[in-house]
C-alpha cells in the first residue's frame, strides 16, 4: 500500500440512527453544516446520519464522541485496498472504526478515546497524519 496523507478534521462527530423513511428530517443538516462532512444514508431498515456533534438530530439511537480522519483525495476508482489497508492497520491496534466513502475519497471515524492509538497505528504503517494546529 502506498503512503497516504490523512487529515484529522477538527471537532467531534456524532453517528445517529433514524427510523426508516425519515431521510427528509435530516436534510436540513447540509445547510447548517457549512463545509463539514455530513453523510446521510437511507436503507429500507434505517437512516444513518454522520455529522458534527453540535448538529446531531434527535434520534432513536445516537453515539457521540467520534473524530474524523479524511484521506486526502481525490482517489481514483481504480485504486484498490485503501480502506482495507487502513481498517487492517487500525484493527491491529485494537481501534474500531466507522467508514464513510464519498466520490472523491474515504473517511474514517474513530472514538475520541482511541484517537491517539489510531494516529500512532497509521503513522507507524507509513502514512502521514496531519493534525490541526492547536
Amino acid at each position: 500500500m502506498k503512503r497516504l496523507v490523512v487529515d484529522l478534521i477538527p471537532g467531534d462527530y456524532t453517528i445517529a440512527r433514524l427510523a426508516p423513511g425519515t431521510l427528509h428530517e435530516a436534510t436540513g443538516l447540509f445547510e447548517r453544516a457549512g463545509s463539514a462532512l455530513v453523510s446521510l444514508t437511507s436503507t429500507p431498515d434505517e437512516v444513518s446520519v454522520v455529522c458534527p456533534s453540535g448538529l446531531a438530530p434527535a434520534a432513536e439511537k445516537v453515539d457521540h464522541g467520534w473524530r474524523l480522519l479524511t484521506v486526502r483525495g481525490p482517489l481514483e476508482f481504480t485504486l484498490t485496498g485503501i480502506m482495507a489497508a487502513l481498517a487492517g492497520e487500525l484493527a491491529a491496534a485494537g481501534v474500531s472504526l466507522f467508514a464513510v466513502s464519498t466520490y472523491d475519497t474515504d473517511h474514517i471515524l474513530v472514538k475520541v478515546a482511541d484517537l491517539g492509538r489510531a494516529i500512532k497505528a497509521l503513522t507507524e504503517a507509513g502514512h502521514e497524519v496531519h493534525q490541526p494546529a492547536t
